[in-house]
């Protein structure tokens, strides 16, 4: 089987989509497939074209066997709904142009969350006569409305209509949480074309180690208790909250607490001025390191800090940074509702705190640091539960639904012919 995948982002960029698009299709490349990715060339999220490569309109590459077709795209930092409407519009045409020179494929999986490369991979099916798969990471527009970046509008509902229409002709959907699948079928999607398949995470990469004595010198964190946040400093994380939690750790006079924030994003900058505004020093901003690297900072980390803005889309989610803490032994404040919470409680991997609530964050944080059984438990606790959700696994979970599909078309080509 042959499958084009299409997805914005691709290793060796370090979100979480690109390590779920690349750790996927390794795996299905494992399982004796073929398979072509059309992306665009490395940027996320600063914008700045990566070392080594040219945002050229057509360059190939071969990464662990996967045939990687990158195409020109506007480039521009994850920020600003203009720039960034630009940048999602050109790979859906360059990608769409692309896709007319991949050879005999079977399948097209488009995955999103911004759905114009969804809608790029339903008109590379149309045209070329194969199954569309749908994989639902976001339930994207609904997201920019939530973070501000669109408000209600005729704009917003032309957007919503587009998605659901996707919905519709989708062959199968893959939704990444259950919470997904129940609001789709709310909408009238057919849940029987919808498939579950959460985030995962690479046991191998993300394992329970010793903190890391040379970058902890380095940091300045030898003999304090470090709060991590690792991941996107996006609109959507509501990281003022963690922002407000130093300033209260700060005047608590909690002097060997340390919040490590590693990553990049639209909110970055604003969050590092205030930073520097109001003096917090407990609070050290790194940017982000190669994916074999990352590994390294998590063993820094006595508690692993997840949060995302109040708003009940968000209860919906699944942040993919979870799954990384329970694979490499690192407890969880959680400031998430909804399906998340779920998780952390019913394997008792951390603490849940309300979203945006900075002083019960700050009181998670310190009871963690004041009881280290509690930590050892729900360390033990986070790798055994890690194995559920290995990726893997997940990968040929999915793959699976997608030879299901495969088969049904080839059945149907093989009665109408």
């Amino acid at each position: 089987m042959h499958i084009l995948f299409l997805t914005d982002n691709f290793t060796p960029e370090v979100n979480a989509p690109a390590s779920r698009s690349f750790e996927h299709c390794r795996e299905w490349v494992k399982a004796g497939h073929q398979v072509t990715v059309i992306t665009g060339v490395p940027n996320f999220p600063r914008g700045k074209v990566f070392a080594g490569y040219r945002n050229r309109l057509w360059q190939t590459e071969v990464i662990d066997n996967i045939r990687v077709v990158r195409v020109w795209t506007f480039i521009c930092a994850n920020k600003g709904f203009v720039c960034r409407t630009l940048d999602y519009f050109s790979f859906m045409i360059t990608a769409l142009l692309a896709a007319f020179f991949v050879r005999r494929i079977d399948v097209v999986v488009g995955t999103s969350p911004q759905f114009f490369t969804v809608c790029a991979a339903w008109l590379v099916s149309v045209l070329r006569r194969a199954p569309f798969v749908f994989e639902l990471r976001d339930l994207w527009p609904q997201s920019i409305r939530v973070v501000g970046a669109m408000q209600d509008g005729v704009l917003l509902k032309a957007l919503s209509r587009i998605e659901l229409f996707l919905y519709h002709r989708a062959a199968l959907i893959v939704a990444v949480t259950h919470s997904f699948k129940r609001i789709l079928t709310a909408r009238g999607v057919d849940p029987g074309k919808i498939a579950v398949v959460t985030n995962g995470v690479d046991l191998q990469r993300f394992q329970p180690a010793s903190k890391d004595p040379l970058l902890e010198a380095k940091l300045g964190l030898n003999n304090r208790f470090v709060a991590g946040y690792i991941g996107t400093h996006g609109l959507a994380h509501g990281l003022d909250t963690v922002l407000d939690a130093a300033r209260q750790l700060r005047d608590l006079g909690e002097s060997d607490v340390r919040i490590l924030m590693l990553g990049d994003g639209a909110e970055k900058a604003e969050l590092q001025r205030r930073a520097k505004a109001e003096d917090l020093r407990n609070i050290l901003f790194v940017d982000t390191v190669p994916k074999d690297q990352v590994s390294r900072y998590w063993s820094l980390l006595d508690c692993s800090l997840i949060h995302l803005r109040r708003d009940p889309l968000f209860r919906s989610v699944i942040p993919s940074k979870l799954f990384e803490a329970m694979a490499t032994g690192i407890p969880v404040v959680l400031g998430v509702e909804g399906e998340v919470a779920d998780l952390v409680r019913r394997y008792e991997v951390g603490v849940t705190v309300p979203p945006e609530d900075a002083r019960a964050l700050v009181e998670a944080v310190l009871a963690l640091r004041d009881d280290p059984a509690c930590r050892a438990t729900m360390a033990e606790n986070g790798a055994q539960a890690a194995r559920r959700f290995s990726r893997p696994a997940l990968a040929l979970s999915m793959l699976q639904a997608i030879e299901g599909v495969v088969q049904h078309d080839c059945l149907h080509q093989t009665k109408t012919s």
